[in-house]
């Protein structure tokens, strides 16, 4: 792992991992590779090269088309791959890196996991996506040739500000709670997202095959409500979608990415505490709902 870690994916998880791997390498002086895996697009290739990104080399490649042969030649090169791609890229994908990677023989891999607990949720949830994490973990539980870490994250922060997710509605000053007021949802966001899992791979003695819990924040939609108010500074309104309204809506619309999503996430592996996270044992900060939200939407919705 010393050596090279390819990223796979340049979105908002990836660029955030790439540049915390950057900073860990300045910061410990540690001496080891980082490469990130890019669709073979000369755009996106360019506004690569163009960010602040520097001493990370490119590797380009086709997820969705290319064989799993290929994608395994790109992999051998690389003691560890993390893949930050993740649903966007389509069914069936998570699947097929995770036996390229396999097939590659690399020494570690952090698969795109970043989200649920995967395992408490079990198979045959409403969101059909959660299944295929399922069959990534077995893939990994089934060899011991490649050592495996999974980094439960809860939802990705900047998520449940997204108005079409419908939790939480700065524009009409509305939060609804999923399930119950009760309900606690795990947010993480992307910067934390890197930054913990990069001090996690380098953490001694090392994890190896198992999953390790992060948190930015876990919040029952009640205090999630109060800190829009306070954060805002205007009344918000307060309304329940019972699970039972969840699932009509999503009897009546089943095509509806939004009402999976909303209706998963009653499920009480979306959720863990703060004291059963390694950030929390390890006294590291991370970012708060209201942190987040000053920092990114405060200007904008103030």
């Amino acid at each position: 792992m010393e050596n090279s870690i390819l990223v796979i994916g340049t979105g908002e998880v990836g660029l955030s991992m790439l540049h915390a791997l950057s900073e860990y390498r300045k910061v410990y002086q540690h001496s080891f590779g980082i490469a990130a895996l890019i669709k073979p697009d000369q755009d996106v290739i360019a506004a690569f090269k163009q960010s602040s990104m520097r001493g990370i080399d490119i590797e380009t490649l086709d997820l969705q088309g290319s064989p799993m042969e290929e994608l395994a030649k790109v992999f051998v090169k690389y003691d560890t791959v993390i893949c930050c791609s993740g649903f966007s890229i389509g069914r069936g994908m998570q699947v097929k890196i995770t036996r390229a990677v396999l097939m590659a023989g690399v020494n570690r891999y952090v698969p795109w996991q970043f989200g649920a607990d995967y395992d408490k949720i079990g198979r045959g949830s409403v969101q059909p996506v959660f299944d295929e994490q399922r069959d990534v973990r077995d893939l990994l539980r089934g060899q011991d040739a490649t050592k495996w870490m999974i980094v439960s994250t809860g939802m990705i922060t900047s998520f449940l500000f997204r108005e079409d997710f419908g939790v939480i509605s700065l524009e009409d000053n509305v939060v609804h709670a999923l399930g119950d007021w009760d309900h606690s949802l795990t947010l993480t966001c992307c910067e934390d997202i890197g930054k913990l899992t990069v001090e996690i791979l380098f953490h001694q003695p090392a994890f190896k095959n198992e999953v390790v819990y992060v948190s930015g924040e876990t919040a029952t939609f009640s205090k999630i409500a109060d800190d829009m108010e306070k954060i805002f500074n205007r009344p918000f309104e307060r309304v329940l979608w019972s699970q039972e309204h969840l699932k009509a809506a999503l009897e009546e619309n089943p095509d509806d990415l939004f009402n999976r999503y909303r209706l998963v996430f009653t499920h009480p592996g979306v959720t863990w505490p703060m004291e059963q996270t390694f950030n929390y044992r390890h006294n590291i900060p991370t970012i708060s709902i209201e942190q987040w939200a000053k920092r990114n939407l405060l200007s904008e919705f103030k």
